[in-house]
């Protein structure tokens, strides 16, 4: 009988091969990529050819889902390719600022209302589905350094940016589910999770890069880098600016996609340079969410699936079609935004691996019980939702946008003549 490891290599030897030899098809399909990664997941599973049957433990998914994470944000920090001024950041700022809280706030009071969770498991549950994905949602992303476009851009960099600011939210929830006295932990939730963390994800993100940069630059002018190499520094940056984050207790996430922006100012000469370093960690990611989709969908279980299903589909609802589209034009009031741009960028508010990081960790930290079991299935089968709607939908909807702005490019061109 010919060994089971030997069978999933075979099948994820020939997944890759057939994403990649048809993803030419693939990229003109209503499908992303991520939602045939679930569907094989789902077809290797228990209830397919059984090639997966081992269910690993929150541990190792909270490890694996932080490592694709921490590449994904420092990839969107590569791209963030505006000044540090405010009216180029505007977009981010009101879905940073606005969007999000609305969105904790609505998933909570959803929780609360209808899934009969008490305020701090509710909280919790907002925080967790708050962030947009920085790893399934690359087709609506930037798609290279240079793009301009303002709807990426406020993809990408909330994508960026809400994953990493989703962590004091996540604490703040787990403080209310431990203890229901606010009293007791809110002086230090403010000055630790909140102040504290923050600032030293910034700063250290900054010095971390900053400090690999010059070296590189030094070392280069003795005697350069094997081209071969390079890029790896990209990796290293990563690593670094995560791991030290964290030994001072702040927010790791934060730091990498601050890495990230410094790397881009810092070769902001040398574009190329920056897009070699975007393209390998871009590589890295894709390898990494293969592995991340293909364990989600083989998880999947339909008794608690049919269990949670009416619970799934109410916050799934409500976050999918009316609080993100409303909360998104609630954020934009006032912009410069035409209604188009308003509309997509209200619909692609995509979920997915940050969610899982955030949910694994909660759960390593005192989530545990029925409450735990019905947030996680929630959570769960809201991603797979979310994954289906959202990939069925970018790329014809990604595709009208794109000919509408042609469109104009041609009409203002005509204007001009």
């Amino acid at each position: 009988m010919v060994d089971i490891y030997i069978l999933d290599m075979l099948a994820i030897g020939l997944l890759l091969l057939s994403v990649t030899v048809f993803s030419g098809w693939i990229k003109r399909l209503p499908l992303s990529y991520a939602l045939i990664y679930l569907a094989v997941g789902i077809f290797m599973g228990p209830y397919g050819m059984r090639l997966i049957l081992v269910r690993p433990d929150a541990n190792f998914l909270e490890r694996l889902t932080e490592l694709v994470v921490i590449i994904s944000l420092f990839s969107c920090g590569l791209k963030m390719n505006r000044p540090l001024k405010f009216w180029a950041w505007q977009t981010t700022a009101r879905l940073i600022g606005l969007l999000m809280p609305i969105s904790i706030v609505g998933i909570a009071v959803v929780g609360h209302l209808f899934l009969d969770l008490d305020w701090g498991a509710a909280i919790l549950l907002g925080a967790i589905l708050s962030p947009t994905d920085p790893v399934l949602a690359s087709e609506v992303q930037l798609a290279h350094v240079e793009d301009k476009d303002e709807l990426r851009f406020g993809l990408t960099s909330e994508g960026g940016l809400n994953d990493a600011l989703a962590f004091p939210f996540v604490y703040f929830g787990l403080y209310a589910l431990k203890d229901s006295n606010v009293n007791n932990w809110i002086y230090e939730w403010l000055v630790i999770d909140l102040i504290w963390a923050l600032a030293a994800g910034i700063g250290m993100g900054i010095v971390v890069a900053s400090a690999i940069v010059w070296i590189e630059k030094q070392l280069n002018r003795v005697r350069p880098v094997d081209e071969l190499m390079q890029d790896f520094i990209a990796l290293s940056t990563i690593l670094l600016a995560y791991s030290l984050t964290e030994v001072i207790n702040g927010y790791g996430f934060l730091a990498v996609f601050v890495a990230g922006m410094t790397v881009r100012r810092s070769y902001s000469r040398d574009s190329e340079r920056t897009e070699s370093q975007l393209r390998l960690t871009d590589r890295v990611e894709k390898l990494l969410e293969v592995g991340t989709i293909l364990l989600i969908g083989s998880m999947l279980r339909i008794e608690p699936s049919l269990k949670y299903a009416a619970d799934t589909l109410i916050v799934a609802g409500f976050l999918l079609f009316i609080i993100r589209p409303l909360g998104t034009w609630i954020s934009t009031i006032g912009s410069n935004f035409h209604r188009s741009k308003r509309v997509l960028m209200g619909w692609f508010g995509i979920r997915g691996v940050g969610s899982v990081y955030y949910l694994t960790y909660a759960m390593g930290e005192g989530l545990e019980g029925e409450t735990g079991e019905k947030i996680a299935w929630v959570v769960f089968l809201t991603l797979v939702i979310s994954a289906i709607v959202h990939g069925i939908s970018a790329t014809p909807l990604m595709n009208w946008y794109g000919s509408r702005l042609e469109k104009r490019k041609v009409t203002l061109r005509g204007d001009r003549l």
